[in-house]
């Protein structure tokens, strides 16, 4: 897999992402191309997970500091994909509505998931709204 990149002076360049091994174990092979920089590493399968974690935390926070209002709604109205306004990352997984309440599965950006009910009535003010086909 090749993921286009740039260095800090706005260059492109070009992550290699293969399966690899070392030793005779599993192992993941990163290497980075560009004008800049050429450089390999390589690392287990349970380090790629936690570098992929990362990621996609840093990706969450990069796009939350964007300069958006928080938008309030309707706990009935939760979507997956919604993000709880605060300073804590909350997302929401499931919505479950019965009757009068609604039941939200939240999960942190650290990895822990709960539920919590609301009144379907009840007012959740969100950081990031899920948008159609996100």
């Amino acid at each position: 897999m090749n993921i286009e990149i740039q260095d800090t002076e706005g260059r492109g360049g070009t992550l290699e992402v293969v399966p690899a091994t070392a030793g005779g174990a599993p192992g993941v092979g990163i290497l980075a191309r560009g004008p800049s920089v050429r450089a390999s590493w390589s690392c287990s399968p349970a380090a790629a997970r936690e570098l992929a974690a990362a990621l996609v935390r840093a990706a969450a926070e990069a796009e939350s500091s964007l300069t958006e209002e928080p938008v309030t709604v309707k706990a009935r109205d939760l979507q997956r994909g919604d993000v709880r306004d605060g300073n804590r990352f909350m997302t929401v997984e499931a919505v479950r509505t019965d009757g009068a309440n609604v039941q939200v599965t939240w999960s942190s950006g650290g990895g822990r998931s709960w539920s919590q009910m609301y009144a379907a009535e009840a007012d959740i003010t969100l950081r990031r709204r899920l948008r159609p086909g996100n």
